[in-house]
Order: structure tokens, then sequence, then C-alpha cells
């Protein structure tokens, strides 16, 4: 990295830096209005509230981060343009592309790392603030509730039905297994009825058990007071059914989509905000390759227009995500193409306004 290099990257950061307190700060003051009637009624302490505005700050950060990468990309190069510096550069042999080496160097670096902040540390953050909501504000449902009506597709050929299940208790009730004797053509061969199911030591066992097989022309009934059964979901697979979206790291999302698969639901929609999760952070990328062209090039009413072409990206992208998503969940196309089809098409766009720039 030569001198020119940092002095681009330290332009370049120094604006960010100051792009992401300012926009979080005003994030924060207006949502504190918005809120702090609610905190007033509730009597909610201030400790919490601010332990409330610390945990929401790496959601904020989340969200934002894109943004404040386009802006200081815009005020960083503008001002370089401003000055002719750009100019200087280019009459000096140095192309658009060579210019923003470091910028791309920095972004897909910020993008890796914003990749691992929002699987992993932003759900953490979440826990925290939604569980402030849970107790003093009474907006978000409690944890360790029971989960009613549970059904789940274990194998292809057994299914697993449950009346209610306590995940404190580690417990199910009025428990129904049926197991058939093919996929596509299925035939009842058994069906186990049982009062309670309790998860122990990493295995399954039922109490209080009727065992009903059926043959071509009959049905063979048993019971026992307990049997142990070998089921595939667990207990840990279970209670990540009440856990809220926001609240999952990446792994935790793979597997919750793993269990709602196994019940039978339509999983289109989770696999597309799962798969559309991963490739939000590298929104950072694609925003600066628009805003290098747009701001490298002098226009009539300077930072005003760069700042309003700025929000015009931003919100394309945010918003053709959106759609994208609710195109892609009515139609038959692969949820991997639908999360990232957004970053793809401006990407594309990206490359043909820098092309275009660079001629």
């Amino acid at each position: 990295m030569n001198i020119l290099d940092r002095y681009i990257l330290r332009q370049f950061v120094s604006t960010l830096f100051f792009a992401i307190v300012s926009l979080c700060l005003i994030f924060l003051v207006v949502n504190l209005m918005e809120n702090l009637d609610d905190f007033i009624d509730k009597n909610v302490p201030n400790q919490i509230i601010v332990k409330y505005y610390v945990s929401f700050f790496p959601e904020i950060l989340k969200i934002l981060t894109p943004i404040s990468v386009l802006i200081a990309t815009l005020f960083s190069i503008g001002k370089l343009s401003t000055n002719n510096e750009t100019t200087a550069m280019k009459s000096g042999g140095l192309s658009l592309y060579r210019l923003m080496l470091p910028l791309v160097v920095f972004a897909i670096a910020l993008s890796f790392a914003q990749l691992y902040f929002n699987g992993w540390v932003v759900p953490v953050a979440n826990k925290t603030k939604l569980e402030i909501e849970r107790v003093y504000l009474k907006k978000a449902k409690a944890q360790g509730g029971t989960l009613f009506n549970l059904f789940f597709r274990d194998t292809p050929t057994k299914h697993v039905m449950m009346q209610y299940y306590h995940p404190t208790e580690q417990a199910g009730y009025q428990v129904a297994i049926e197991e058939y004797s093919d996929e596509f053509a299925p035939r009842m061969r058994s069906r186990i009825e049982a009062n309670r199911i309790i998860w122990n030591e990493g295995k399954w066992k039922l109490e209080n058990v009727m065992i009903r097989t059926f043959s071509d022309n009959s049905v063979f009934v048993s019971s026992l007071d307990s049997l142990s059964i070998s089921l595939n979901i667990k207990h840990e697979q279970l209670i990540k059914l009440q856990m809220l979206p926001d609240e999952m790291n990446f792994d935790e999302k793979r597997d919750y989509i793993k269990v709602l698969k196994m019940g039978g639901k339509d999983i289109r929609k989770n696999l597309i905000d799962y798969y559309s999760g991963f490739a939000f952070p590298f929104s950072n990328l694609i925003v600066m390759l628009f805003g290098v062209p747009f701001a490298s090039v002098k226009k009539r009413g300077g930072i005003a227009i760069q700042i309003t072409a700025a929000m015009v990206i931003a919100f394309s992208y945010l918003i053709f995500t959106e759609i994208s998503k609710t195109i892609g969940f009515s139609m038959n196309i692969n949820p991997m193409f639908v999360g990232w089809s957004a970053n793809i098409i401006f990407f594309l766009a990206s490359i043909v306004v820098l092309i275009k720039t660079q001629k």
C-alpha cells in the first residue's frame, strides 16, 4: 500500500466513522422519543433504559453501516474531486479502478466482518433487548412457555404429534407417533400413543404407552408402562421453536428451518430470509462501487446532489430486496438465488456505471 492508498483510505475511514456515529445518534434519539412515553408509563428504571439502547445499538449498526459506507464514499471521493485531486491523479496515469482499489479491499473486509457481526453478535444483543421488552414493556412473547399442537415429520415415514410440550420440564403430553410403510403410497404400520414423553440424558422416553400394530386383516394392541424411543429431533431443537428470528444466530436459524421442514411446513420464506441475511453485509461493497463513479465526477449542486444520489441508491436497494423476497416467495424460484438477487442485480448495475464513468 503506497502513500496515495493510505491517503484515500484515511479520508474514507474518518468520514465513515463520522457518518456511522451521526446516523446512529439520530436513530437512537428518534427511537427514544418514540418510546419515551412507554418507558415512563411502565416506570422503567433509567439503568434499564440505558441497557436497552446499549443492546439495541448492534441492530442499529447492522442497518446503518451500508448507508454510512455509501455516504463516506460520496463525501471522501467527492472531496477529492472538488479539490481537483482526482483530476491530478488521472493526469498522473492513475485510473479510476486503481484509485478505488484500497476502498474495494476495505469494503470486502468490512463485509466479511459484518457478516460475522450480523450473524452471531447482533442476535445475542437482541436477546437482551427483547427480554427487556418482555419484562418491562410487555411487548414480546414470553420465553419458556408451552408449545401447543406440535406436528413434525421425524423421518419420511414417521410422524410425531404432541398436544403440548413444556420446554422447562423437557416433557410433552398426549403424544402420538405414526409410522407408515412408504413415503409415496403410505399405509399405517403402527401407531404409538403415550400420555407423556420426556427428554432424559439425551434420549426420549414414553410413559403410559399403547402400541397398535396394523397388518392386512388385524390390529395387534399392547400396553407398556414406559418405552425408550429413538427420534431424530432433540429437545434443543424443539425449544428453538419458541425463539424469535431476531434472537437466532445463523446456525440456530439453520436448525430452526430444519425443524420446520421436519414438521411439514413451507420453509421457502424462511430460507429466503436466511440467505438474505448472508447477502446483506455485502451491500457495503455494492454501494461503494456505486458511490465512487458518482463522486469522482463533478456535478452541479455538489454535496446536495451526492446526498440525494446516496439516498436514492440506498432506498432502491432496500426496496428491491423486499420486492424480490415477495416475488420469490410466490414463485418457484431457488431461495438462495432470491436471497442474493438484489446483490447480483445491483452489483452488475454498479459495474456498468463504473465502466461508463471510466470511459
